[in-house]
């Protein structure tokens, strides 16, 4: 079952509705659920990966897909996290079934929910950090003299909210590592000029990141090495076809007036790294 979407403000009074509308504009432009809506869709969408998770398992993975599919239907659309890691194993899937295309496209949508997902949580740091100064603003204000000069103050230690945005963070990378490293091989078995060059870029960006295994981290290394080779050589190919199929349509457009592309010289200037184009006769050595 799809998830169905919530109400949103009737508008038939122009102050609510531009309130509500700023509302949703801080929330991130997303009409949300109720607590207890969202639990109920968040469990049913979970089932669902669950079922697609053990069909993974079995390789049956157009049925994983499926599963998958019905999974992201009824996940509330605003949940970045869950959602990521739904796209994320389809893109695992359709790496199984070799659809390299496809594998790209879940991957990426899986990232685009990471980086949406990273300005809400830099936004709720900022936050409550903020809240954080001026709380303990107050407690430094009536804390006695004789306390202040009692001794230096004991480390803190991490409280529960503290542990829980640590381990929000480590799975957020947890995830956005797969994602990547799922598109960054989609993209250099798909190969094309284009599509090898955004590989090497999410290659680098996996050999920057430190939660990488060590299996992972040889595999991003190894493909550092290899691809900037397989990234010219499509370059030169793609290039080369380009100027063949315009030479053909230009050869179509002068022939009607006796002339060819060979009348026409490219010549590069060495200082400028430009190009001149000079004309020659046909009977020209």
């Amino acid at each position: 079952m799809a998830a169905p979407k919530p109400e949103k403000p009737s508008g038939k009074e122009s102050a609510p509705v531009v309130a509500d509308a700023e509302l949703l504009k801080e929330a991130g432009d997303q009409p949300k659920f109720s607590p207890e809506e969202e639990a109920s869709l968040v469990t049913e969408s979970n089932s669902h990966k669950t079922a697609a998770n053990d069909l993974f398992s079995k390789a049956k993975y157009e049925a994983a897909i499926a599963k998958y599919d019905e999974a992201v239907a009824v996940c509330p659309n605003y949940l970045d996290y869950e959602l990521a890691v739904l796209q994320s194993n389809i893109s695992a899937c359709y790496l199984k079934l070799e659809e390299w295309k496809d594998a790209i496209k879940s991957a990426t949508a899986a990232i685009d929910c990471l980086d949406r997902l990273d300005i809400q949580e830099t936004e709720r740091e900022k936050e409550e950090a903020a809240a954080k100064l001026e709380e303990e603003a107050v407690e430094d204000e009536i804390v006695s003299a004789g306390a202040q000069t009692a001794g230096p103050p004991l480390p803190k230690e991490e409280d529960a909210s503290e542990a829980a945005r640590r381990k929000r963070r480590e799975d957020i990378l947890r995830i956005r590592a797969k994602a990547l490293m799922r598109r960054a091989r989609a993209r250099s078995e798909a190969g094309g000029w284009s599509t090898l060059a955004g590989a090497e870029e999410d290659y680098k960006a996996l050999a920057g990141m430190t939660n990488l295994s060590p299996a992972d981290r040889k595999i991003v290394q190894a493909q550092l090495r290899s691809l900037p080779a397989r990234t010219k050589a499509a370059q030169e190919k793609e290039t080369a076809e380009m100027w063949g199929k315009l030479k053909e349509l230009g050869n179509g457009i002068l022939k009607p007036f006796g002339l060819s592309t060979e009348n026409f010289q490219m010549v590069k200037d060495e200082k400028s790294g430009g190009y001149s184009m000079n004309f020659k006769q046909g009977d020209q050595e």
